[in-house]
């Protein structure tokens, strides 16, 4: 198994997914067709494992903002630094 930073090669295991190697593409549909609680998680681990630039080859910061409350306590490490820019977003207006 290779892991990948060609996030926009269908068929590439992207890097955050080093403990549950699925291609772009499966984890694409994964986010938009698992259960409610699988995409939380999905969305969570991509927010704590991914460089915050790749996040948005796979969700919008709307769709992050819809759901925020129920990812925040799932973010771990990197809780503060997504709190932060969310906030900052807010405050400017950026998130409808």
């Amino acid at each position: 198994m290779m892991l990948s930073t060609e996030l926009n090669n269908p068929a590439a295991i992207p890097y955050f997914l080093w403990d549950e190697p699925m291609t772009v593409a499966e984890f694409k549909q994964r986010l938009k067709t698992a259960s409610l609680p699988e995409q939380r998680r999905l969305l969570a681990k991509l927010l704590r494992e991914a460089r915050d630039t790749d996040v948005w080859l796979f969700t919008t910061p709307q769709e992050v903002w819809r759901r925020w409350n129920e990812l925040l306590p799932m973010l771990g490490r990197r809780r503060a630094f997504w709190e932060s820019l969310f906030q900052r977003w807010q405050k400017a207006g950026l998130l409808g």
